[in-house]
Parts: structure tokens; C-alpha cells; sequence
């Protein structure tokens, strides 16, 4: 087991800080439960630390210790692991565009996988599952617009749209207008108005 561990914290130690390990990508050198067990030791002594279930993180180091990545690494490295869309949720993207003065407090994200939660020190990240056309355009300044809507929903869409394509360029509010039959009719129809008047 000393060994495993060694050869995981060798492999960990050349990799970026911040940077993602899963299981899965060890299993040349042991079978799954061997692994799953030096990687949780590697994380009880503060050598990694345990992002979700099957992924662990390096942690970072600086003058005052070490620490658990960003939520924003943590959140990437996920995405990467898993090969799932991971973006920020419709009140961030709301936020990011003007249209609320709210400020999220948790930190939610919308995934195209399982919905679960992570850990990260004493930070709690809700990973929530939607709807395929909610992740649409993905990072994307339309992609933004897409999550503010669904946020603001079919009663506010209308007063939005004007504002959101004042903001977006020509080009992005041209992508949101052409995925626009990806989206439910409301939010189509709300698309469609502020396009063509």
C-alpha cells in the first residue's frame, strides 16, 4: 500500500497545483479498491483533497499552507474528468449581465451529469442537473443569456431580451437567436420577438 501511494503522490507531485486525479486514471498500476483506499489516505493526511466521488485534487500550496483549490478549478477538473458540460448557474449569469443586483451566495452549477454536491475545505459546491438546452452555447456570451432566461423565467424573458441584446454583440445575439429551436416555446417565442421586432 506504501508503494501505491508513493507511486499516486509521484505522479500527483508532477502535475500543476489545482490539478485533478481520479481513480480511474491509476488503474494500471492496482485494482480499483487498493486504489479508491491510498487515494482516501492520501486525502485523511492532507496530501490531496477529495473533490467528488472518484476525483481528488492537489491541493496548493503558499507561505500559509496549503489550501483547497477554486471552485472555478475544482469545477473545471470535474468537467474534464467526467466529460460533463459544467456552467455557472442562471442567477450568476442574470448577474454577470446586468439584469439582477443579486449576488449568488452558494455556489451552484449547472451540469449535464448526476446532480451531487462536492467538497472543498469548507466549501460546499452543488453541481444540479438541467435540461440539455439550459447548457446550450455553453461559456459562451449567448450561452450567459440562455441561463439568465430560463432563471428569470417565461414572466420576465420579454422585459429582459431588449436589455440582454443591447449588451451582447451583434454575433453572440446572433447565436442565441439560431439555437433558439433548441429552447421551449416560451423562451423561443421571447427570442423571436426581440429579434424581429
Amino acid at each position: 500500500m506504501q508503494k501505491l501511494t508513493s507511486q499516486i503522490m509521484g505522479h500527483a507531485e508532477r502535475l500543476p497545483e489545482g490539478s485533478a486525479l481520479s481513480a480511474k486514471s491509476f488503474l494500471h498500476l492496482g485494482n480499483r479498491a487498493a486504489l479508491d483506499q491510498a487515494l482516501s489516505r492520501l486525502a485523511e493526511r492532507g496530501e490531496l483533497v477529495r473533490a467528488g466521488r472518484g476525483i481528488y485534487m492537489r491541493p496548493v500550496k503558499s507561505r500559509f499552507g496549503s489550501r483547497p483549490p477554486t471552485v472555478e478549478q475544482a469545477v473545471e477538473a470535474v468537467a474534464r474528468q467526467r466529460g460533463e458540460v459544467i456552467v455557472s448557474n442562471g442567477a450568476a449569469a442574470a448577474n454577470s449581465l446586468g439584469l439582477t443586483t443579486q449576488v449568488p451566495v452558494r455556489s451552484v452549477y449547472l451540469t449535464s451529469g448526476r446532480s451531487r454536491t462536492m467538497n472543498l475545505g469548507q466549501q460546499t459546491v452543488e453541481l444540479r442537473h438541467v435540461p440539455r438546452w439550459q447548457l446550450a452555447l455553453a461559456d459562451r456570451p449567448a450561452g450567459v443569456a440562455v441561463r439568465a432566461l430560463a432563471w428569470l423565467g417565461p414572466e420576465k424573458a420579454d422585459e429582459a431580451l431588449p436589455r440582454i441584446k443591447r449588451k451582447l454583440p451583434p454575433d453572440a445575439f446572433g447565436e442565441l437567436v439560431a439555437a433558439a429551436p433548441q429552447f421551449p416555446t416560451w423562451l423561443a417565442r421571447s427570442v423571436g420577438k426581440a429579434a424581429h421586432g
